[in-house]
Protein backbone atom coordinates (compact mmCIF):
# COMPACT_ATOMS: atom_id res chain seq x y z
CA UNK A 1 0.00 0.00 0.00
CA UNK A 2 1.10 3.51 -0.70
CA UNK A 3 2.09 5.54 2.34
CA UNK A 4 3.90 8.38 0.62
CA UNK A 5 2.80 11.68 2.08
CA UNK A 6 1.05 14.00 -0.35
CA UNK A 7 -0.69 17.34 -0.12
CA UNK A 8 -4.38 16.72 -0.77
CA UNK A 9 -5.53 20.33 -0.36
CA UNK A 10 -3.77 23.61 0.26
CA UNK A 11 -2.02 23.20 3.62
CA UNK A 12 -3.28 19.63 4.23
CA UNK A 13 -0.91 16.66 4.10
CA UNK A 14 -2.16 13.06 3.91
CA UNK A 15 -0.12 10.07 5.11
CA UNK A 16 -1.35 6.47 5.08
CA UNK A 17 -0.13 4.23 7.91
CA UNK A 18 -0.97 0.85 6.37
CA UNK A 19 -4.73 0.83 7.00
CA UNK A 20 -5.32 4.20 8.70
CA UNK A 21 -4.90 7.76 7.52
CA UNK A 22 -3.08 10.59 9.27
CA UNK A 23 -3.42 14.24 8.31
CA UNK A 24 -1.36 17.32 9.05
CA UNK A 25 -2.90 20.74 8.69
CA UNK A 26 -0.62 23.75 8.38
CA UNK A 27 -1.75 27.07 9.85
CA UNK A 28 -0.14 30.51 9.46
CA UNK A 29 1.75 30.04 12.75
CA UNK A 30 1.97 26.28 13.37
CA UNK A 31 0.40 22.95 12.41
CA UNK A 32 -1.89 20.28 13.88
CA UNK A 33 -1.74 16.49 13.58
CA UNK A 34 -5.02 14.66 13.04
CA UNK A 35 -4.76 11.08 14.35
CA UNK A 36 -1.58 9.12 14.98
CA UNK A 37 -1.99 6.03 12.80
CA UNK A 38 -0.77 2.56 13.58
CA UNK A 39 1.99 1.64 16.02
CA UNK A 40 5.44 1.90 14.47
CA UNK A 41 4.77 4.97 12.32
CA UNK A 42 6.01 7.71 14.68
CA UNK A 43 9.27 8.24 12.75
CA UNK A 44 7.40 8.39 9.41
CA UNK A 45 4.93 10.89 10.86
CA UNK A 46 7.71 13.09 12.26
CA UNK A 47 9.64 12.92 8.99
CA UNK A 48 6.59 13.81 6.88
CA UNK A 49 5.76 16.67 9.26
CA UNK A 50 9.28 18.07 9.10
CA UNK A 51 9.23 18.04 5.29
CA UNK A 52 5.72 19.52 5.23
CA UNK A 53 6.23 22.40 7.68
CA UNK A 54 9.91 22.97 6.88
CA UNK A 55 11.16 22.51 10.44
CA UNK A 56 11.22 19.99 13.26
CA UNK A 57 8.76 22.07 15.31
CA UNK A 58 6.18 19.99 17.13
CA UNK A 59 2.50 20.54 16.34
CA UNK A 60 0.34 22.92 18.34
CA UNK A 61 -1.87 19.94 19.17
CA UNK A 62 -2.90 16.44 18.18
CA UNK A 63 -6.61 15.92 17.56
CA UNK A 64 -8.13 12.46 17.35
CA UNK A 65 -11.13 11.43 15.31
CA UNK A 66 -11.56 8.58 17.83
CA UNK A 67 -9.43 6.25 19.94
CA UNK A 68 -9.30 2.99 17.98
CA UNK A 69 -5.89 1.28 17.79
CA UNK A 70 -5.28 2.28 14.18
CA UNK A 71 -5.71 5.99 15.04
CA UNK A 72 -3.69 6.08 18.30
CA UNK A 73 -1.03 3.44 17.65
CA UNK A 74 1.91 5.85 17.35
CA UNK A 75 0.49 8.41 19.76
CA UNK A 76 2.49 7.45 22.85
CA UNK A 77 5.76 7.43 20.88
CA UNK A 78 4.98 10.87 19.45
CA UNK A 79 4.10 12.24 22.88
CA UNK A 80 7.50 11.14 24.19
CA UNK A 81 9.04 13.82 21.94
CA UNK A 82 6.24 16.33 21.53
CA UNK A 83 4.97 18.18 24.65
CA UNK A 84 1.52 18.84 23.19
CA UNK A 85 -2.10 18.38 24.25
CA UNK A 86 -4.25 15.68 22.67
CA UNK A 87 -7.88 16.57 21.99
CA UNK A 88 -10.72 14.07 21.62
CA UNK A 89 -14.48 13.96 22.00
CA UNK A 90 -15.69 13.55 25.60
CA UNK A 91 -17.24 10.15 24.75
CA UNK A 92 -13.79 8.77 23.90
CA UNK A 93 -12.41 9.62 27.37
CA UNK A 94 -12.79 6.13 28.92
CA UNK A 95 -10.77 4.56 26.09
CA UNK A 96 -8.00 7.16 26.26
CA UNK A 97 -7.57 7.28 30.05
CA UNK A 98 -7.17 3.58 30.78
CA UNK A 99 -10.70 3.22 32.19
CA UNK A 100 -12.37 0.99 29.59
CA UNK A 101 -11.79 -1.16 26.55
CA UNK A 102 -13.91 -0.68 23.45
CA UNK A 103 -16.66 -3.29 23.12
CA UNK A 104 -15.91 -6.15 20.72
CA UNK A 105 -16.46 -5.31 17.07
CA UNK A 106 -19.25 -6.89 15.07
CA UNK A 107 -17.50 -9.01 12.41
CA UNK A 108 -20.64 -8.98 10.25
CA UNK A 109 -20.88 -5.17 10.04
CA UNK A 110 -19.65 -3.79 6.76
CA UNK A 111 -18.61 -7.10 5.24
CA UNK A 112 -15.23 -7.93 3.79
CA UNK A 113 -12.00 -9.29 5.23
CA UNK A 114 -11.33 -6.37 7.59
CA UNK A 115 -14.74 -6.82 9.19
CA UNK A 116 -14.15 -10.55 9.62
CA UNK A 117 -10.78 -9.87 11.27
CA UNK A 118 -12.18 -7.16 13.56
CA UNK A 119 -12.50 -9.49 16.56
CA UNK A 120 -8.70 -9.74 16.55
CA UNK A 121 -8.11 -5.97 16.66
CA UNK A 122 -6.74 -4.47 19.88
CA UNK A 123 -9.49 -2.72 21.86
CA UNK A 124 -7.31 -0.75 24.26
CA UNK A 125 -7.49 1.14 26.40
CA UNK A 126 -4.48 3.41 26.37
CA UNK A 127 -3.75 5.97 29.05
CA UNK A 128 -2.84 9.43 27.86
CA UNK A 129 -4.76 11.15 30.66
CA UNK A 130 -1.84 13.48 31.43
CA UNK A 131 -2.17 15.04 27.94
CA UNK A 132 -5.83 14.43 27.12
CA UNK A 133 -8.20 17.36 26.76
CA UNK A 134 -11.78 17.41 25.55
CA UNK A 135 -12.68 19.01 22.28
CA UNK A 136 -14.61 22.18 23.08
CA UNK A 137 -18.37 22.03 22.75
CA UNK A 138 -19.69 23.88 19.73
CA UNK A 139 -17.28 22.43 17.19
CA UNK A 140 -14.12 24.55 17.57
CA UNK A 141 -10.87 22.69 16.85
CA UNK A 142 -7.98 23.87 19.04
CA UNK A 143 -5.14 25.12 16.87
CA UNK A 144 -7.32 25.12 13.75
CA UNK A 145 -9.48 28.22 13.91
CA UNK A 146 -10.67 27.72 10.32
CA UNK A 147 -11.96 24.20 11.04
CA UNK A 148 -14.87 22.66 12.96
CA UNK A 149 -15.55 19.17 14.26
CA UNK A 150 -18.84 17.38 13.64
CA UNK A 151 -19.93 14.46 15.84
CA UNK A 152 -20.43 11.38 13.64
CA UNK A 153 -21.07 8.51 16.10
CA UNK A 154 -21.48 4.93 15.03
CA UNK A 155 -17.96 3.76 14.29
CA UNK A 156 -17.00 4.81 17.82
CA UNK A 157 -19.08 6.64 20.45
CA UNK A 158 -17.11 9.87 20.15
CA UNK A 159 -16.17 9.61 16.49
CA UNK A 160 -16.18 12.91 14.66
CA UNK A 161 -15.10 14.43 11.37
CA UNK A 162 -13.28 17.68 10.70
CA UNK A 163 -14.51 20.18 8.16
CA UNK A 164 -13.10 23.53 7.08
CA UNK A 165 -15.21 26.61 7.58
CA UNK A 166 -15.87 27.69 4.02
CA UNK A 167 -15.63 31.39 3.50
CA UNK A 168 -16.68 31.42 -0.15
CA UNK A 169 -13.15 32.30 -1.23
CA UNK A 170 -11.34 29.02 -0.69
CA UNK A 171 -12.04 26.82 -3.74
CA UNK A 172 -10.87 23.53 -2.22
CA UNK A 173 -12.48 23.89 1.21
CA UNK A 174 -15.68 22.08 0.26
CA UNK A 175 -13.67 19.10 -0.96
CA UNK A 176 -11.93 18.39 2.35
CA UNK A 177 -13.74 16.32 5.00
CA UNK A 178 -11.74 14.25 7.48
CA UNK A 179 -13.20 11.15 9.00
CA UNK A 180 -10.19 8.82 8.83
Amino acid sequence: MRNNPREVADGVLFLRTMMANVYMVRTPTSWVLIDAGLRGYAAAIRSAAQAFVGSSAHPAAIVLTHGHFDHVGSLEALLEEWPVPVFAHRLETPYLTGQSRYPPADPLAGGGVLSLLSRLYPRGPIDISARLERLPEGGAVPGLEAWRWVHTPGHAPGHHAFVPVCDGYTPSCSMVWFHP
